[in-house]
């Protein structure tokens, strides 16, 4: 039987047993996080067509029965997956935005590198989260298209804070900030496919050059960039 994945998931190994044993929500949780995981791992492997729930539970190390008490099937475990994974790193995203609130440019490359660096350090994921959705079925790339919107809106956020901060700057339209973050998912992208996911830290100045450019303008984004 293949390993379960190295993930904060172990705690399933020191759980106890016997008249000692922990409530049964605690047991499927950590199943649950468990089967996640494997199913995430494996679509990294094996591509997300390729993958089935044998693959899912057996890098989880559970059964089938539970296996089905938690999810109606691999669709269901993948979209399970992508959100819980996409709201971490939307949240992390969060966090380093207002890490540094006052200084919105600082705030936005601390963003961006929080964004890359989550990204690099679970390789598995970046795979899952940029390229096997799209082909994941019709509700994946739903879920996709809404996890863009929720990215464009943090651009919306750092335009606003911007043109507070240097009036100058004029308004963009709506879709620009959409068009920003397919701009950003496409470069990211192509460097997961054509290098590796761990070196995606060294894409922070091009992603904030695309960036800054479409929410400020070229002039300013260079004034920007000499600051």
């Amino acid at each position: 039987m293949t390993a379960p994945p190295e993930t904060n998931t172990s705690i399933l190994t020191v759980l106890p047993r016997g008249r000692h044993a922990a409530p049964r929500p605690v047991v499927r949780e950590a199943q649950r996080a468990r089967m996640l995981a494997a199913m995430v791992q494996a679509v990294a492997e094996k591509g997300y067509t390729r993958v089935s729930v044998a693959d899912v539970i057996e890098r989880a190390g559970v059964s089938r029965k539970t296996f089905y008490e938690q999810f109606a099937n691999k669709d269901d475990c993948f979209l399970a997956a992508y959100d819980a994974t996409v709201d971490d790193l939307l949240a992390t995203i969060d966090e380093a935005l207002d890490a540094l609130a006052p200084d919105w440019l600082e705030a936005h490359r601390a963003a961006v590198t929080a964004y890359l660096e989550a990204l690099a350090a679970s390789p598995e994921f970046a795979k899952a989260f940029l390229i096997e959705v799209l082909g994941a079925g019709p509700e994946a790339l739903n879920r996709r298209a809404a996890v863009q919107d929720r990215f464009a809106a943090q651009l919306e956020d750092v335009h606003r804070r911007a043109r507070q901060d240097i009036p100058e700057i004029p308004e963009v339209p709506p879709y620009t900030f959409r068009a920003a973050v397919g701009a950003v998912t496409e470069l990211v992208t192509v460097h997961v496919l054509e290098h590796a996911a761990q070196t995606l830290p060294e894409l922070v100045d091009a992603v904030l050059d695309v960036q800054l450019a479409l929410l400020v303008g070229r002039e300013a984004a260079r004034e920007l960039a000499a600051r």
